[in-house]
């Protein structure tokens, strides 16, 4: 009879740490959407934001973009002023990761002596301040400033998968990690669509990106305020490092490529991850980078290879990225968040194998058949290897140690998206389309291998 009340009292505890798990994902999720929303109506407009400062002669903008052509010429672009402001464009975006890069592991280190929740909320309203930049810019250096403080302000991706990481059940951190997936799919999905009909609503007089500014803003105080009162703190007081200055100990760890490749901030203290563990962390921080600075780069030559070969519109590519987002939604919200705990390696190698021929597709595509199939095949890799790199990565190190751990995760995918993209189109125009997308494609095969060489752990450490 006690041994029954013991089995019932347990399994009634293990019941509300579920719906207790089920409610942070849930949060997290809505939280996240709201904010990448708001980032994203940016995305549409910024090729007709360069072209504004350039129109109205900004001294600043015109002084970069000298500078720009300069490049262009040394490292052998094409001399049409469309292909120098599109390197410009993809220098200028570059900004955000490389700030991503640094502040990420750094806001992953307040937190785990701060804790979760004052911190994603102090990011939050970096990003207030960002958006009310942009609304308020009317020169290109204001601008440019607006995205600097947004950059620096958001480690709250990275705050978002620390609290994930802090939930006690692998199950509920494997469909964590796969519905921060499915935010960033349907964020990127609707966000650009609505940025792009919010410009052609602006009124006479107007600037045409206000009503984008502002609605973006109005998600950033939304996203604050459904933050505040709903979000608990995930991280206990007792699991946190004992003070902000032994998170900054290591701080050259946290900045520097190379220790961060090496996951050096989470070897300090007493407990620091056994040899194999964190053997085993520095494989997948390599195969991650490895991974997205790829892909990154492979995504961002994607429409000038559409535009150049298919003659795409904007609307054209607007239908291409919805497409893509849709397809990527639908597979993480069905598929990814289903695979179980101990099962994301090989899911992500499976999904690292289809990018190769989806890439090969892409690349060599004849007519718009057979690139379709091959974005197809793209849209299911990119929806599944992410979410199960984060959910195996999250299953290593200490409870105090997770924001660190994600944080460093997150910077290195930020460093491969700041450096993807340029390497990428610097050889697609130099040597085309077909030659960019096989040789990159190929290379796919190297995290594919880094990642077999990994034994998945099943328990916490």
């Amino acid at each position: 009879m006690a041994l029954r009340e013991r089995e019932t009292s347990s399994s009634s505890i293990n019941d509300k740490q579920e719906q207790n798990c089920s409610r942070v994902i849930t949060i997290v999720f809505l939280a996240l959407f709201i904010d990448l929303l708001g980032f994203a109506l940016i995305l549409p407009l910024f090729p007709s934001i360069l072209d504004y400062y350039s129109q109205t002669e900004d001294g600043f903008y015109l002084s970069l973009q000298r500078g720009v052509d300069w490049f262009a010429v040394m490292v052998g672009m094409p001399p049409e002023r469309k292909y120098n402001s599109v390197l410009f464009g993809g220098l200028i975006g570059s900004i955000f990761s490389i700030l991503q890069f640094f502040s990420s592991p750094l806001t992953g280190a307040v937190s785990d002596c701060l804790g979760r929740r004052p911190v994603i909320l102090m990011t939050v309203m970096g990003l207030i301040t960002s958006y009310v930049l942009w609304a308020t810019s009317r020169t290109f250096g204001i601008f440019l400033l607006s995205r600097i403080v947004g950059g620096i302000s958001k480690g709250n991706v990275s705050l978002s998968t620390a609290i994930i990481a802090d939930l006690q059940s692998p199950k509920a951190r494997s469909k964590g990690m796969a519905m921060i997936g499915v935010a960033f799919s349907l964020g990127f999905t609707l966000g650009p669509m609505i940025g792009a009909y919010l410009a052609m609503e602006t009124e006479k007089g107007e600037v045409f990106y206000l009503h984008s500014a502002l609605l973006a803003l109005m998600f950033a105080v939304a996203d604050l305020i459904f933050i505040f009162f709903l979000l608990p703190e995930t991280l206990p007081k007792e699991k946190r490092v004992s003070s902000v200055a032994s998170g900054f100990q290591a701080a050259v760890d946290l900045l520097s490529p190379l220790a961060l490749f090496q996951f050096s901030a989470v070897t300090r203290g007493k407990e620091s991850p056994s040899e194999e563990n964190l053997q085993n962390l520095k494989i997948l921080g390599l195969a991650y980078f490895l991974y997205l600075f790829l892909f990154s780069g492979l995504e961002y030559t994607l429409s000038f290879l559409t535009h150049q070969r298919f003659q795409f519109s904007s609307m054209q590519q607007g239908k291409m990225f919805f497409f893509i987002g849709i397809t990527m939604a639908v597979i993480q919200g069905g598929y990814a968040r289903r695979i179980k705990p101990g099962n994301e390696i090989r899911a992500g190698k499976r999904a690292i194998m289809l990018l190769i021929p989806a890439f090969l597709l892409i690349g060599w595509a004849a007519n718009v058949t057979m690139l379709s199939v091959g974005l197809l095949l793209y849209s299911f890799a990119a929806a599944i290897v992410v979410p199960c790199l984060s959910a195996v990565v999250s299953g290593y190190g200490s409870a105090s140690q997770k924001g660190r751990v994600m944080g460093i995760l997150r910077s290195l995918g930020a460093l491969a998206r700041a450096l993807g993209p340029i390497l990428s189109a610097t050889v697609y125009w130099l040597a085309g389309a077909e030659v960019c997308f096989t040789v990159c494609g190929a290379l796919f095969l190297i995290p594919f291998v880094l990642l077999g060489s990994i034994k998945q752990q099943t328990k916490e450490e």
